[in-house]
């Protein structure tokens, strides 16, 4: 894959894409995943498609939303954010693209994007789809949500951060319900487990997920920037990465305005 540069402030633009639907606004990114004929499965062409996304976010942030296909209630098509890894696909390879990292590269990539990332998950999220959605830093779902990762019933394991994120999410025990007993998880499960923030109804879900974009962007900017890397800067950085990044903060100009404007407010 040859990637795409990007100059600050350029817009994305929504051609080009194979396997993604994209909306541009000036504060945030909203991507659609679209393989509806195999249920949104990733394959290579998503990856490097995701990687082209990623690329542009890191020169020009905003906050990323992640959808999937929605449900249509005249038809009876169920929503689905992604059935995990295009099992044809996978089914062809072998160590060296297991050690090449496919899918846990692009995700990481994600989880480590300047502005949060926001998953809006309806229908299944199993495998490599769930673990795209551990990578994000907000989760809002909806009751047909199912979230699981069967890998170990094919074989393999879930090599593209469940291991290690979904501890993180929601405590051990859950997590080797998830990995080593192939237990899927409902959207109030989720919820209950606090895997996700929100449970919404299907035609609500997408407004949700802007509404919460429209909360983060009510906050300065670079505040939330360089509070996503603090939080997830290992413990043996803290507190010198908080009182270094606070130094930053200080001098910044926002924060004389937004703490007058609180001033002037309080008379």
């Amino acid at each position: 894959m040859t990637e795409l540069a990007y100059e600050a402030g350029t817009e994305l633009g929504a051609a080009g894409f194979e396997t993604l639907r994209v909306e541009e606004r000036g504060d945030r990114l909203a991507v659609r995943l679209h393989r509806p004929e195999v249920r949104n499965a990733i394959d290579q062409a998503m990856v490097d498609d995701l990687h082209r996304v990623c690329a542009y976010l890191e020169r020009t942030p905003k906050i990323l939303i992640l959808s999937g296909t929605t449900g249509n209630p005249e038809t009876g098509a169920k929503g689905i954010f992604a059935s995990g890894a295009d099992i044809a696909q996978l089914r062809e390879r072998r160590r060296k693209d297991a050690l090449a990292g496919i899918n846990s590269g692009v995700f990481d990539r994600i989880a480590k994007l300047p502005m949060p990332v926001i998953a809006a998950l309806d229908g299944y999220a199993l495998g490599g789809g769930a673990e795209l959605a551990y990578a994000a830093d907000f989760r809002i779902g909806t009751p047909a949500l199912r979230m699981g990762n069967p890998e170990t019933n094919l074989g393999i394991l879930a090599a593209a951060g469940a291991t290690w994120r979904l501890k993180e999410l929601v405590g051990e025990p859950v997590a080797k319900q998830i990995l080593l007993a192939g237990k899927v998880l409902t959207g109030e499960e989720c919820l209950a487990v606090g895997l996700i923030t929100e449970l919404v109804e299907p035609g609500q879900l997408l407004d949700a997920a802007h509404a919460l974009a429209d909360s983060i962007t009510a906050q300065d900017p670079l505040a939330v920037r360089i509070t996503k890397t603090v939080f997830h800067a290992p413990r043996e950085a803290h507190p010198v990465i908080d009182t270094l990044a606070q130094g930053m903060l200080f001098e910044s100009q926002a924060k004389f305005d937004r703490m007058q404007a609180f001033l002037d407010r309080k008379k």
